[in-house]
């Protein structure tokens, strides 16, 4: 799978470049969300936007980045496509995560 970076102030801005997070990568999506954390990243903004179908399995992959943090920073996800968006309310996720329209406003969310 691959994934750009960029490190914005204090925020690291993850975007998965593959159409789908999907059984066939959400391990590989998983594994390199728990190394940033691992390595000390504690505000994270996943953009979505390149996203257009997301599986039970990559649910659970971006829902396990988030216990990663052990409650020690944030997760907050933005630019979902409908599709996407549609999944995040159909689990309730939408109450879970912070979900918001643009990378600029998911960076200065966090940068408060």
């Amino acid at each position: 799978m691959r994934i750009d970076e960029v490190k914005i102030g204090a925020v690291l801005v993850v975007k998965p470049m593959d159409k789908r997070i999907d059984a066939s990568s959400a391990a590989a999506f998983k594994s390199k969300m728990v190394d940033w954390i691992q390595g000390g990243e504690r505000l994270i903004v996943l953009n979505l936007s390149e996203v257009d179908f997301i599986d039970s399995t990559g649910l659970g992959a971006i829902v396990s980045s988030l216990k990663a943090m052990g409650g020690e920073g944030d997760l907050v996800i933005c630019n979902p496509g409908e599709t996407v968006m549609r999944l995040f309310r159909l689990t309730r996720m939408n109450r879970v995560f912070q979900i918001l329209p643009s990378e600029e406003e998911a960076v200065a969310s966090l940068s408060k």
